[in-house]
């Protein structure tokens, strides 16, 4: 059988109407994902639809509303292979409103691809999302320099927008040295599959050369076992059977484990990915154990197994690195919104503003403000309301990011710096 292929998610990102969707068209169609005629028919609707060129962008916002709008507000999924990797891609919305589906398409990528207009450099979104890429631990990215066919593929431009764009990316801490920056014209394919002859002066990798230069995700197997549980079930003949990722450490039947905040243990009898049964389970790896000495009506989603000897954390507070996305008005001491981290959703009461810090260099802008702003970025101390399982960004980065939700939006993202356990 042959050895599958690594699995890379990889969130494109940039500001709207940049040709993200564009551009994932493309790439799927020259991948061979979308027959001809596919394209065809959508070519003709956009032309009807006075949406010409919009063809490509089509094949991923599927919703009725978006083609009208013209714009994507879902997080759609498509899959396609290169010769070394198989790519997952996330399209991350462009629009404010939509950035909470942002979060969650960025917070499960290993990789970003940031799309940038030539023919309009860096925008605002585009400082936001690429903060946000950092923020959430996206460390690998290729630049899309977009519509280069708008600026008659003129290297000067080219090269002046390269420039802002890497400047940006030096504050975040990104090493451009280290990131390819592809000329491109999504809607003609230029550089996507197939080197362009309007880019002579260009000498990198076109972007399917581009995606085998990513890493594949590390797997840290030498890490605690952490798995958060995203369903239980018990199945007669057999018993409890939690299902969940394995995020860090490694799993063996026979294992002695323990799921917290409950503190419920039991013993590993089996394990199953796929329906078949393994003999251990990695991180990256979806899987359902079977229990025994556990009930199902003692563990719930939002848990956290570990192996006894050395269990998830449960705090009483934390504090973290927060940037706030979007608030109608002001976040306060006494605030209390959702926290989604890892599987779990848990209330949390903000009872520090520690301080204000500049987004771009981490340096502190002012201490103990009295309250945040959509914009600001800043050290704060959060105290959930009820038990809840996180850990230290830099120890268990998996369980060590969130976002926080209220009145349906995501109000921001952060990652935990330090922690108090709960004793």
């Amino acid at each position: 059988m042959a050895k599958e292929k690594e699995h890379i998610n990889i969130a494109m990102i940039g500001h709207v109407d940049h040709g993200k969707s564009t551009l994932i068209g493309r790439l799927l169609y020259e991948a061979g994902e979308i027959p001809e005629h596919i394209i065809e028919k959508y070519r003709k609707e956009a032309q009807e639809k006075g949406k010409a060129t919009f063809e490509f962008a089509w094949v991923m916002d599927k919703l009725k509303e978006e083609r009208e709008r013209g714009i994507t507000i879902d997080v759609a999924h498509r899959k396609f292979e290169t010769d070394k990797y198989y790519i997952t891609i996330v399209d991350c919305p462009g629009h404010r409103d939509f950035i909470k589906n942002m979060i969650t398409g960025a917070s499960q990528a290993d990789a970003a691809i940031l799309v940038v207009d030539v023919a309009e450099g860096v925008q605002a979104q585009t400082k936001e999302h690429v903060f946000l890429a950092r923020t959430l631990g996206i460390n690998q990215m290729i630049v899309a320099m977009n519509k280069m066919d708008k600026v008659n593929y003129d290297q000067k431009r080219y090269e002046e927008v390269k420039k802002e764009v890497e400047k940006l990316l030096k504050m975040v801490g990104y090493k451009v040295d280290e990131i390819p920056f592809i000329p491109t014209s999504a809607y003609y394919g230029d550089n996507v599959m197939k080197r362009s002859d309007k880019t002579p002066w260009y000498k990198g990798p076109t972007f399917f050369e581009a995606f085998n230069l990513f890493k594949p995700p590390e797997k840290p197997i030498d890490k605690p076992l952490r798995i958060p549980i995203q369903d239980v079930y018990s199945i007669s003949g057999v018993g409890t059977v939690p299902v969940g990722r394995v995020e860090t450490g490694v799993l063996k039947p026979g294992d002695k484990v323990i799921f917290e905040p409950p503190g419920v243990t039991g013993e590993v009898k089996s394990i199953e990915m796929h329906h078949e049964p393994i003999q251990q389970a990695i991180p990256g790896d979806n899987i359902g154990f079977n229990v025994r000495g556990v009930s199902k009506k003692d563990i719930r989603r939002g848990d956290v197994a570990g192996h006894v000897d050395n269990p998830p954390t449960v705090v009483k507070d934390f504090t973290a690195q927060l940037v706030v996305l979007q608030h109608p008005t002001a976040i306060t001491v006494g605030y209390t919104p959702v926290v989604h981290a890892h599987t779990a959703q848990v209330a949390c009461r903000f009872v520090e503003l520690q301080k204000k810090i500049d987004p771009r260099t981490g340096q502190a802008k002012e201490e103990n403000p009295q309250f945040l702003k959509t914009g600001d970025a800043a050290i704060v101390k959060l105290e959930p309301t009820r038990p809840m399982v996180i850990e230290k960004v830099k120890e268990i980065p998996p369980l060590g990011r969130f976002a926080i939700r209220d009145m349906g939006m995501t109000v921001g993202a952060g990652m935990v710096l330090d922690l108090t356990p709960r004793k």
